[in-house]
């Protein structure tokens, strides 16, 4: 959630940013004015505590002084002030939480650039990279390729797990353990500490990366355990610093995560998000940047970077797009996505899809986690935070067979995952 600082002195600010994201900006009045009354009775409470410290030197000074009645006086006394200080505990308790719960309301301070737009549909390409593959052949989709190849089991997943679940096979195996090693390779060279992270987060830590009300239809929650599973190891990887003062050598904290994510992706239909596109399980290796910021700017288009370069080298055809006003979500404040070509959607005939989500959430997830960095000469700031998928398996899986497809049915393997693959050039026939 933004700073409340932050709210207080750029008011009009946030409520620019609240209306061009379409949200109510009676919210941000809403957190004022519970503010202003928290503030109110936080002095009527210490103002109270005040008192009772000094009626209770006053009870030791008489019971000292064998002063009898006056101690009982003021004993009677000292209780009616303790009452008087729970009533306004709870008060400021109550008044904060309001104030809080109100604020998660209120969405990031939009960068200047991102578009104004009702839903994905109008997000801003910014660029093409890559040749579109041209077929003189009928092709496939990646269902149809990986079936023939006999690299995916739907049915029986269908069977044992459900829908939007799936086994892989064969080759797809090596090519999901290869797109991983290769993506860590590459993001570790860059100086990124590599963290396998836990598959499971209790609330408080996962909070600090999502508002659970905005991913109910996403996350999954460990029946009787405080646990979710994680959606992305983004999650946990932000959580690593929860309630922590670092020192401003320790930034920038680079890291490259390792994990399997799991969503529930429910309201998706249609053949195009069939087979292993769109499912509730998936290996993901993540780029998360802790940084001073000054510097987030500099960091997003690194991370941006970085994920591009993968692309480029894996000869994947892909455009970037700016995501509008109606796609972001609350905690970013600008967001570039990677949408790769996929041959066999829109009944064959191609379209760019999401691959990749690069994110500047600025210090809004650092105030929730109470990440901080206290700056070279003893001030204190939240961190910024940012992250960006290098890539995921199953759906770059699904990216290699409909882009390097054969007019004999085979598969070729891009060049750059060759030395992953035990010899493996093209996956054949069995």
């Amino acid at each position: 959630m933004l700073d409340i600082n932050f709210v207080r002195e750029n008011s009009e600010l946030v409520k620019k940013s609240e209306k061009k994201r379409g949200h109510d900006i009676k919210n941000v009045d809403l957190v004022l004015d519970s503010d202003q009354k928290w503030k109110r009775q936080l002095k009527v409470m210490e103002k109270l505590r005040h008192q009772r410290n000094v009626v209770s030197q006053e009870i030791n000074q008489a019971k000292k002084n064998k002063k009898e009645a006056e101690a009982k006086k003021k004993i009677k006394e000292m209780k009616s002030v303790i009452d008087d200080l729970k009533k306004s505990e709870d008060k400021v308790s109550k008044l904060l939480k309001k104030r809080n719960g109100t604020l998660k309301l209120i969405g990031n301070v939009l960068h200047e650039s991102v578009p104004k737009g009702k839903d994905d549909s109008e997000n801003v390409e910014l660029k093409k990279v890559g040749k579109v593959p041209k077929f003189d052949f009928p092709i496939k989709d990646h269902i149809e390729l990986a079936e023939d190849l006999d690299l995916i089991d739907l049915d029986t997943a269908a069977k044992t797990s459900g829908s939007r679940f799936y086994y892989l096979k064969n080759e797809a195996v090596l090519l999901s353990h290869a797109l991983q090693r290769f993506a860590m390779d590459r993001i570790r060279e860059k100086g990124y500490t590599l963290v396998q992270t836990p598959y499971m987060l209790n609330r408080a830590a996962l909070e600090g990366g999502v508002n659970l009300s905005e991913f109910e239809d996403t996350i999954y929650k460990i029946e009787g355990e405080d646990l979710y599973l994680i959606a992305t190891s983004e999650h946990p990887l932000i959580a690593l610093e929860k309630d922590e003062l670092l020192e401003e050598v320790k930034l920038p904290m680079m890291f490259c995560g390792v994990s399997a994510c799991f969503r529930k992706e429910a309201g998706s239909h249609g053949r195009d998000d069939k087979g292993i596109f769109r499912v509730h399980q998936f290996n993901k290796i993540e780029q998360v940047v802790y940084c001073l910021p000054e510097e987030s700017p500099m960091y997003f288009d690194v991370l941006q970077g970085n994920s591009e370069d993968l692309f480029k080298e894996l000869g994947l055809p892909f455009r970037v797009v700016n995501i509008c006003t109606g796609d972001i979500g609350n905690k970013q404040s600008l967001q570039y996505d990677i949408e790769a070509w996929f041959p066999g959607q829109k009944e064959k005939k191609g379209a760019y899809r999401e691959v990749t989500s690069c994110s500047n959430c600025l210090d809004y997830q650092a105030v929730t986690l109470n990440t901080r960095v206290k700056r070279k000469d003893g001030t204190k700031q939240y961190v910024h935070l940012l992250n960006n998928t290098a890539l995921t398996d199953a759906r770059t899986i699904a990216c290699i067979l409909e882009n390097y497809q054969t007019s004999k049915g085979t598969v070729k393997i891009p060049k750059a995952l060759l030395p992953y693959m035990g010899g493996i050039k093209e996956i054949k026939r069995k």
